[in-house]
């Protein structure tokens, strides 16, 4: 308890101002998208932006890679979820899709963690090269309405804890274990809304 109670006291002693707008933005992000809110996107945009430049300067190559994804996917998702023909429409994938993305990002997770593993001063290279090569799928997932993209957010989350404490992130780390409850809850709403949306 006390390992949690100076973690937390430390996050909140130790945290720049660029990453607390990051925290702000992206907590804002993640409530508004299991709300199914379009204006969810707009705080993807500001928190992925302030994340390529805070990854890149904690030696994080693949996870500020991944943020210069979430920027591109924050318009993709706000011009997606424009449509009016997807407004309220959640779907389910089938499991030969799900195996398909698990057997390929897994086989990719590998490959990036040896390459920077061997090449680069990345640190742990094949955490982040997990974290980053599942979340591009359950991205597009999200902005595709997926209803298991939140399966995934909860792995990813809850991995991505331990990457943050690694390099000292400590309030980006306390943010990944509210992503990660708030995954869970997403998830449950989500479904709930599908089972509705079937009964129609």
């Amino acid at each position: 308890m006390n390992e949690v109670f100076n973690l937390i006291k430390k996050a909140f002693l130790e945290t720049s101002t660029i990453e607390w707008l990051g925290v702000v933005s992206g907590t804002l992000y993640v409530i508004l998208i299991s709300y199914k809110k379009i204006t969810a996107w707009l705080f993807a945009f500001i928190s992925s932006s302030i994340y390529v430049y805070i990854c890149y300067k904690y030696q994080l190559y693949l996870e500020s890679t991944l943020q210069v994804f979430y920027v591109v996917m924050a318009v993709y998702g706000w011009l997606n979820w424009y449509k009016p023909t997807i407004e309220n429409k959640i779907i389910k994938w089938p499991i030969k899709y799900h195996a398909i993305n698990f057997i390929t990002s897994l086989s990719l997770t590998l490959l990036l963690g040896y390459l920077f593993n061997r090449f680069t001063d990345q640190a742990n290279p094949y955490t982040d090269a997990f974290t980053t090569v599942f979340s591009l799928t359950a991205t597009f997932m999200v902005t595709k309405k997926v209803l298991e993209n939140w399966i995934y957010w909860i792995v990813i989350d809850a991995v991505s804890v331990g990457l943050f404490i690694s390099r000292e992130l400590y309030l980006t780390s306390l943010l990944f274990i509210v992503f990660t409850l708030i995954a869970i809850w997403g998830y449950a709403k989500w479904k709930k809304n599908y089972a509705n949306q079937v009964q129609l």
